[in-house]
């Protein structure tokens, strides 16, 4: 009997034997391949942790909040503007990052190493890992870029009426895009909720340009999609946050985001370590970090996700083309939470409207499976 227990308490020891690092990240971006080098990496430092995707995915703050606050995950991928979200609350689930332990942090550009959104006083709780625009995309197999409409505002021309597909389930950035299409910041109603204007916020719903704006641009809308765009043949200029663009590339199809004098709202997602990450997995996840900076992994950003690399060292043709991509004042903010009440009601009343006003029926498209940027919630 003794040997029995012996032999039950070795087989014990074994099996619960190193950590586990537990990466929660969007679908599609860490790929098996990320994991193998990674954890080849881990056994050359004698470390015991291995590196695992958990499930289910990344799909927006609240599911995300849920998760960390649950101390189900050790690293995260947080959009820049949820660590701050709700008066802080994902910034307390964090630690400081300590840059000095990441040697790829040298290539990061300097415009995205030390933003105050994703900071807790001085403390850094980010690591930047890949960005990119809600923007309009253009289907270049039907459209000559002479034919692409230069402002906003152009997008009320008849000739888009029932060709433009636009999100329904995250209304936040339809809204930046009406006011910056009038000429105000994207992002003005949070701006006056958070310098306690509250009630000229409120007026905004009432008969603002940018309401006007949102009421008319509903009315052109052939799709309205819910996780993620399904580029319809009828649908020539589509909404998207980047990474669905890279499946229409390996079909062979040709979409280009339209370069608007305005610009676009852009968006992070970054790298954060839970705070009571520590010991080997803590050295685990900063050696994990550190690859995902790599020149590697960051051409896989651009290339196999279409969005917008981070780092110096890697060719980022939407930055060649907007050296302005990443404008301080374009960044998605952690919204007060009457900001977003706000927007979503203005995004209903543009809805009514259209129904109204007899625009052509749209249809509306769920997805099943969450792509990269599924249910990302500005």
């Amino acid at each position: 009997m003794v040997i029995v227990v012996w032999a039950w308490l070795c087989l014990a020891g074994a099996v619960q034997a190193g950590e586990v690092l537990r990466i929660f990240t969007w679908q599609g971006y860490v790929t098996a391949d990320d994991l193998t080098q990674v954890n080849r990496l881990l056994q050359e430092r004698n470390l015991d942790v291995r590196a695992e995707i958990i499930q289910p995915f990344a799909v927006g703050p609240e599911q995300m909040f849920e998760v960390m606050r649950w101390h189900q995950a050790d690293l995260s991928f947080f959009t820049l503007n949820y660590i701050q979200m709700q008066e802080g609350r994902g910034a307390r689930l964090l630690q400081e990052i300590d840059a000095r332990r990441i040697p790829n942090f040298a290539r990061v550009r300097p415009e995205l190493a030390a933003l105050p959104m994703g900071k807790a006083g001085d403390k850094l709780l980010y690591v930047p890992f890949g960005g990119g625009a809600y923007g309009i995309w253009a289907n270049m197999d039907k459209l000559k870029p002479e034919a692409l409409p230069r402002r906003l505002n152009e997008l009320l021309d008849e000739r888009w009426r029932g060709k433009i597909s636009l999100t329904s389930g995250q209304v936040q950035p339809n809204v930046a895009l009406a006011y910056m299409a009038v000429g105000e910041p994207p992002f003005l109603l949070d701006s006056l909720v958070q310098s306690n204007s509250r009630q000229q916020a409120k007026r905004q719903l009432l008969n603002s340009p940018a309401k006007r704006f949102l009421d008319a641009l509903y009315q052109q809308v052939s799709t309205f999609w819910t996780v993620a765009p399904q580029f319809s043949e009828q649908d020539l200029l589509v909404a998207s946050y980047g990474p669905e663009i890279a499946r229409q590339r390996s079909l062979g199809r040709h979409w280009a985001l339209v370069p608007f004098e305005e610009g676009n709202t852009v968006w992070l997602d970054t790298m954060n370590i839970a705070r009571e990450v520590s010991g080997a997995k803590l050295e685990a996840a900063y050696i994990f970090i550190d690859y995902m900076l790599s020149d590697a992994v960051q051409r896989g950003v651009v290339e196999r996700l279409s969005m917008v690399a981070v780092t110096k060292t890697v060719k980022n043709p939407l930055l060649d083309g907007n050296p302005d991509f990443f404008r301080p004042d374009r960044f998605w903010p952690p919204y007060a939470k009457l900001s977003d009440n706000l927007m979503k009601a203005m995004s209903d009343q543009a809805m009514r409207s259209r129904r109204r006003e007899g625009a052509p029926v749209a249809r509306h498209v769920p997805v099943p499976t969450p792509s990269p940027s599924a249910l990302r919630a500005p």
